[in-house]
C-alpha cells in the first residue's frame, strides 16, 4: 500500500471470499487488505463503481456489495467481535461514505454510454450496421462511432442555448425546512441564467468553489448576500459578493460612456417624464432631489439586466457567424466606422415611422384597381363581332381510299431480303427462354423474387451495410490529406473483411439451403470488386509517385 493515499475510513474484521482482512476507504479508490499481506487484493476506483448493496434487515451476516460498471461484483462480510451491533456499525459507516463519495467519482462515459444506446434503438439500420461490424469484430467500437456513426452524433450535438427569463429568480420558490429556514432548489437552466446576468457571480463562482467552500455553501451565501437582495440598506462588509456590485457598476458606467448607436435609446436619462402642462412642449426636468434613489436603482438594473441578455445572444451569434462576412452596424475590425449601409438606413425610417405614426389615426387607404392594357379601345367599347360563316371543306376519305388501293397493286414482296427457314428458326431458339442470346431463364430471373422472407431480410441488411461502407469508401477520393490516406486504407481492410465474414458466409448458406448459386450477390460482388480495383489503382499511382 503506498504512503502518498489519503485514507479517510478504516474497517478492521472484514471478510472476502472467507478470508480476514482490513477494508480502506481512500481518497480515490477503495482497497481490501488481506491480514497477512501488504498489498490489496481487492482494490476498485470509485469511478468504475456502479451502486452499493447492503445486506436486509435479519440476515444473519452483515454485507456489502460493491457492484462495478463492468457488471462485476465483490461482496465483504463485517465481522467484527464486538457482536452484531459493532457490525453494522462499521457496515453503516462505510456505506454513509460510499454515498458521499460515488456522486464525486460519476464517471461521464455513462452518459456517452446512455446516448449511444438512444443512438442504436432510434435508428434500425445504424444498429443492423452495428451488429454486422462490431459484434462480428469487423472493425472495433471506436472505429465505428468515429467512421460509421459520426453523423448521427454530430445531430445530437447541437443544442439550442436557453435564453434568460427575465423573472428567473422570481420563478426560484424557496420551501421552508421546518426550522426557520429556506430551501431553494436550483437546476442547470437557473444556474447558468445566473451566470448570464451576474458575470461577476460566475467570476466569483470559479473563484471560491471548490477551493474554499462548497458549491452548495456558496449559492446559501449567494441568496444570502446584498448582491441578491440589494434594496437592503445596510451593506455588511463581511459579504462575498459586496464588490460585485461594485464592479457591475462599473460595467454600466463604461455602457453609458460608449457612443450608442441607437437614437431612440438614452441609458443616462433616469427620469420617467409623461405630457404634463405644456403638452410636451416645456423644458423643465425634474431635479436630482425629487428622483427617488431606489427607483434609479432599479431602472440600472433593469438596463444592466437588458444588456447582459443581449450581451450573451450577441456573443452566441458572433461564434456562430463565419469568418468572413460582414460585422454589424457597419464597423469594420480594428477600423473607423464605415457610413451606414442602406439597410441600416432602412430600418432606422422604420423605427421614426413606427414611433411617428399611428395606424389607427392614419386615413383609410383606397383600395387600388387593377389598371387594364388595352391596344385597341374602340373594340372593347364596341364589343366583339362575330366571324363570317366559313363553307365545310370535302371529307378526304374518297381521295385516301383510291391512293390506298393503287399502292396495295404496286406492291411486290422482297423475297431476296427475307430469311430462310431454318436461319429464322435458329435465331427463334437463340432468343428464346434458356436460349444462346438469353443466359437466363425465366425461372431463373424470377429466382431473387422467390426466395424466402428471412433471407430477403438479410440480403437487405447486407446491402444496407455494405453501401454504408462503400459510401465511406468512395467519399475518400481523391485522396488528397494523411488523414484521407488511413482511413480509405482502414475502409479497405473492413470491406476485406465484410466480404470474407458476411457476403461468403451469406452465399454458402444459399447454397446449403435454396439451392441458389452466386447470382443473388452478383451485384454486391461487382460493387466491391469495383472498390477493390479502384484501391489498387490508388496504391500504383502512389507507389509511382513517390
Amino acid at each position: 500500500m503506498t504512503t502518498t493515499e489519503d485514507i479517510l475510513l478504516q474497517a478492521n474484521n472484514v471478510r472476502h471470499k472467507k478470508s480476514d482482512g482490513t477494508l480502506f476507504l481512500m481518497s480515490e479508490r477503495i482497497g481490501w487488505l488481506m491480514g497477512s499481506k501488504d498489498t490489496f487484493s481487492v482494490s476498485y476506483k470509485y469511478s468504475d463503481i456502479k451502486m452499493q448493496k447492503i445486506s436486509p434487515e435479519g440476515k444473519a451476516k452483515i454485507q456489502l456489495q460493491v457492484v462495478l460498471h463492468d457488471g462485476g461484483a465483490s461482496t465483504f462480510h463485517f465481522n467484527a467481535p464486538d457482536g452484531e451491533e459493532a457490525q453494522k456499525r462499521d457496515r453503516d459507516a462505510v456505506k454513509e461514505l460510499l454515498q458521499t463519495l460515488l456522486p464525486k467519482f460519476k464517471r461521464k462515459v455513462n452518459k456517452e454510454l446512455e446516448e449511444k444506446e438512444r443512438l442504436l434503438r432510434e435508428n434500425p439500420a445504424l444498429l443492423q450496421l452495428y451488429q454486422d461490424l462490431v459484434i462480428t469484430r469487423i472493425a472495433t467500437a471506436d472505429e465505428f462511432w468515429e467512421q460509421h456513426a459520426a453523423e448521427f452524433i454530430n445531430k445530437t450535438s447541437c443544442k439550442q442555448d436557453v435564453g434568460v427569463s427575465g423573472a428567473f429568480l422570481a420563478d426560484i420558490k424557496p420551501q421552508t425546512d421546518g426550522c426557520n429556514g429556506l430551501k431553494y432548489n436550483l437546476n442547470v437552466d437557473t444556474i447558468n441564467s445566473i451566470y448570464k446576468t451576474y458575470p461577476a457571480v460566475r467570476r466569483k463562482f470559479f473563484e471560491y468553489v471548490p477551493g474554499r467552500m462548497s458549491e452548495s455553501e456558496f449559492w446559501t451565501r449567494f441568496f444570502q448576500s446584498h448582491y441578491f437582495h440589494r434594496d437592503r440598506i445596510n451593506l455588511s462588509s463581511k459579504d462575498l459578493f459586496t464588490d460585485c456590485a461594485k464592479q457591475d457598476e462599473k460595467v454600466i458606467q463604461g455602457e453609458l460612456e460608449k457612443d450608442l448607436e441607437d437614437p431612440m435609446l438614452d441609458l443616462r436619462r433616469m427620469t420617467d417624464t409623461t405630457v404634463g402642462d405644456g403638452y410636451g412642449t416645456s423644458t423643465d426636468t425634474p431635479s436630482s432631489s425629487q428622483t427617488n434613489t431606489a427607483n434609479i436603482s432599479m431602472i440600472r438594473r433593469f438596463n444592466q439586466h437588458s444588456m447582459n441578455v443581449l450581451k450573451a445572444s450577441l456573443a452566441a451569434e458572433a461564434t456562430a457567424q463565419p469568418a468572413g462576412q460582414p460585422q454589424q452596424n457597419g464597423h469594420a475590425s480594428g477600423g473607423e466606422p464605415s457610413a451606414p449601409a442602406g439597410p441600416d438606413l432602412a430600418a432606422k425610417k422604420a423605427r421614426l415611422e413606427e414611433r411617428t405614426c399611428y395606424a389607427d389615426l392614419e386615413a383609410p387607404v383606397p383600395a387600388a384597381g387593377q389598371a387594364l392594357s388595352l391596344t385597341k379601345v374602340e373594340r372593347y367599347l364596341s364589343g366583339p363581332t362575330p366571324d363570317a360563316p366559313r363553307p365545310a371543306a370535302e371529307p378526304p376519305s374518297a381521295d385516301a381510299a383510291g391512293r390506298l388501293c393503287q399502292g396495295v397493286r404496286r406492291w411486290q414482296p422482297f423475297a431476296a431480303r427475307v430469311l430462310d427457314p431454318q436461319a429464322a428458326v435458329s435465331v427463334l431458339g437463340d432468343l428464346s427462354p434458356g436460349g444462346a442470346l438469353m443466359k437466363t431463364s425465366h425461372k431463373e430471373r424470377n429466382a431473387a423474387a422467390d426466395l424466402p422472407d428471412q433471407v430477403k431480410t438479410e440480403l437487405a441488411a447486407i446491402y444496407r451495410s455494405a453501401g454504408e461502407l462503400l459510401r465511406h469508401f468512395w467519399t475518400c477520393f481523391p485522396v488528397s490529406t494523411p488523414a484521407l490516406e488511413e482511413k480509405v486504407a482502414k475502409v479497405q481492410d473492413t470491406l476485406h473483411k465484410f466480404h470474407q465474414l458476411k457476403i461468403r458466409q451469406f452465399e454458402d448458406g444459399l447454397c446449403r439451403q435454396a439451392g441458389l448459386g452466386p447470382d443473388v450477390t452478383a451485384h454486391l460482388n461487382q460493387m466491391l470488386a469495383a472498390a477493390y480495383a479502384k484501391y489498387e489503382q490508388w496504391r500504383s499511382v502512389r507507389r509511382l509517385q513517390r
